[in-house]
Formats: structure tokens, C-alpha cells, sequence
């Protein structure tokens, strides 16, 4: 491979317009979710966004199958779900490297990226299920606080957060109660710039903002109903401004063709935006992608351009025996070399969270 060079200084990338924010086309709501005292305010709220909305009979969703997986996909992206987190998701599991623990405000997502994280770990259709018990996911957390150490919360594994805020303000319910807890600290991260719900909340300083970015070909191509880049960087400046911890996140970096000169213009960009920020964190995630998950997103995104030719990755293995496709390890050190040499050449006081 040819020895990595510094970027060129770039010029802005052009500006697409933000897209709208996301009003799906029916809402549905199960028994079990209008108990709840979080699942009336939730059907007030989308009630006074003329949302159309279906009180369901029994707790199952149904009617999100199509005829074949394409409009099975048209019909559950189209769709909200206010429902119940089940029993399960209050028992908290680790993420690593992101954060200690996770918890679910949400699973699914409006938008629409190619590489989407979430195929092959949603069973069903891509329905977004908002859950309505909110209040005892949060009321549950405080078990998992440790005297003594400050325990880290992700909140973005299964949702974009800040996608949904609008119609839900699960998000500012998060941050609020973090606001209030010394030992905790809330991490989200996100694709959207509708940051202005958040700017005047109590946060204290314990909710660390992040946004998700990629190079121009990446984002431009792969990224579909989500807020352009320069727009995330511009709420990552406003989140900065109301006093959050802030982070970027680019990922899934890809070694696409010319990936240095896009990367190195992509961290002009973020250079541009945020980097006279003070203690600004970086997450570097390169793409990966497994048997399943290809499977659920050629269903998806049969005509995508996206990369998942097994014979040219390295495969991965986890300790249940699961596999993945990464990419081998020359590619892994030569994107690690640039990204580690750019990031400190123009963030030199940033943390590098981590690489994977």
C-alpha cells in the first residue's frame, strides 16, 4: 500500500438541506404502554402533532409485513411504536468500548444508512418501538452505580436518540435524570441536528453529546434521512456551547477509493467546527459486518454500492463462537497510522477513546 501523506487543507463540502424531521405515517400504541403514566404523555404529544394513531386491542403488533421484504421495510420504517421495554432490557448489559453499561430509551431508527448498525440484531421488521416505561428503566439504573467510581450509561445501541426527540422527549427525560446523579454519567450519540430541545436542560455536565460523521463519499452515498454532516458538527457546536461534554464519532470508516484525502477533508471539517472545543473525545469504529447482517441489508438495500465481499475481510471471532468480517490486519494498521497521525495533528489536545 502506498505510505500515508497529510490531507490537503479542504474546502467545505456543499451543503444538502437538513431533511425534515420525521413524522412517521402511523403511530400505534398497545394497552400495556397507555398504563403508563409516560405512555399518556406521550399519546398527548403526538396527538398535538396531528399524528395518525391507532389505539391497539391487544399488546402485538401486527400489519408491518408486506409482500415481500422490500415493502416490509417501507411498511415498519414508516412506522412508531409505543410500547412496553419488556422485563429483559431492565436487566443491563456491558458495551464495551462505548460505555460500562447500556439501556433502551428505544429500538429501531428513522433513517435509512446502508450499513446500518442494527440488521441482524432486531428480530422482525425495522419497526421503531418507543417505550413508554421509561420512568422504571431510569428508576432501575441507580442499582448499577458503583460507590466510588463513576459509572458510564450508553443510550444509542438500538436508536438514534435525538431522531425520535421530538416526538417522544425520551432524550431530555435521560438527561435530566443524569443530572441529578454524581456517579453517572449518559452518553448518547447521533446523525441528527435537532439539538435545540436539549440546550437548556439541567444536565450538569453529565450527559457527554457525540455526533456520527463519515467521509463525503460515505455519507453522501451510504446515509440516507439523516442530517447532513456539516449540520451535525453545527448542533455539536451548540450542545458544546450549552455546556455538554461533547464527542465525534466517525465511523464506519471504510479505506473507500482516495479514503485519505476524504478523511483528511472530513477532519478539516470537524477542524472547522469544533476543534477549538475543550477536551473533545474521538471514537473510531472501522466497518464490519456479519453473515447476518448482510443478509438482512441486501433484503434492505438490494441495489447498495456498500462493500461486503467476505473474501477480502479477515474474520473475527467472539467467545460464543459468532463471527465477522473485518477488515485484515495491513488495512487495519495503515487506516489506525493515518487516523492516529491526522487526529494529532490537528486535535492535539483530543482523546482518542478508542479504535476497533
Amino acid at each position: 500500500m502506498a505510505r500515508p501523506h497529510p490531507a490537503p487543507v479542504s474546502q467545505p463540502r456543499p451543503k444538502p438541506p437538513s431533511p425534515k424531521l420525521w413524522r412517521p405515517k402511523r403511530v400505534l400504541f398497545t394497552p400495556d404502554a397507555l398504563e403508563q403514566p409516560f405512555g399518556q404523555r406521550l399519546l398527548e404529544r403526538m396527538q398535538s402533532l396531528g399524528l395518525d394513531i391507532t389505539l391497539l386491542r391487544s399488546n402485538r403488533l401486527t400489519g408491518l409485513r408486506g409482500k415481500d421484504a422490500r415493502e416490509t421495510y417501507r411498511l415498519a420504517k414508516q412506522t412508531l411504536a409505543v410500547v412496553n421495554a419488556p422485563p429483559s432490557l431492565l436487566a443491563l448489559q456491558p458495551i464495551p468500548p462505548s460505555a460500562d453499561l447500556q439501556f433502551h430509551l428505544a429500538k429501531g431508527c428513522p433513517a435509512h444508512c446502508q450499513y446500518c448498525y442494527l440488521a441482524g440484531s432486531l428480530a422482525g421488521p425495522p419497526v421503531t418501538r418507543v417505550y413508554a416505561n421509561l420512568p422504571e428503566i431510569l428508576g432501575a439504573l441507580a442499582r448499577y452505580e458503583r460507590p466510588g467510581h463513576v459509572t458510564t450509561f450508553e443510550v444509542s445501541c438500538y436508536t438514534d436518540p435525538l431522531a425520535l426527540e421530538h416526538l417522544t422527549g425520551s432524550l431530555s427525560e435521560c438527561v435530566r435524570y443524569f443530572g441529578t446523579r454524581e456517579g453517572a454519567r449518559l452518553r448518547f450519540v447521533s446523525k441528527f441536528d435537532a439539538v435545540a430541545p436539549l440546550l437548556t436542560l439541567p444536565h450538569g455536565g453529565r450527559t457527554q453529546a457525540r455526533v456520527s460523521v463519515n467521509a463525503a463519499p460515505i455519507s453522501l452515498r451510504l446515509e440516507g434521512g439523516v442530517a447532513p454532516v456539516a449540520a451535525r458538527l453545527g448542533g455539536l457546536r451548540q450542545l458544546a456551547a450549552a455546556g455538554y461534554p461533547v464527542g465525534v464519532v466517525v465511523a464506519p470508516i471504510m479505506p473507500v477509493e482516495g479514503w485519505r484525502e476524504h478523511y483528511g477533508a472530513l477532519l478539516d471539517e470537524v477542524a472547522r467546527a469544533v476543534g477549538d472545543v475543550r477536551e473533545l473525545t474521538f471514537e473510531l469504529i472501522t466497518h464490519r459486518f456479519t453473515p447476518g447482517s448482510k443478509e438482512v441489508l441486501l433484503d434492505w438495500y438490494p441495489n447498495t454500492a456498500l462493500d461486503m465481499d467476505e473474501q477480502t475481510r479477515a474474520v473475527k471471532r467472539n467467545k460464543f463462537g459468532g463471527l465477522k468480517y473485518v477488515y485484515g490486519k495491513d488495512t487495519m494498521s495503515e487506516l489506525r497510522g493515518f487516523f492516529e497521525t491526522e487526529l494529532a495533528r490537528r486535535f492535539p489536545q483530543a482523546r482518542v477513546l478508542y479504535w476497533t
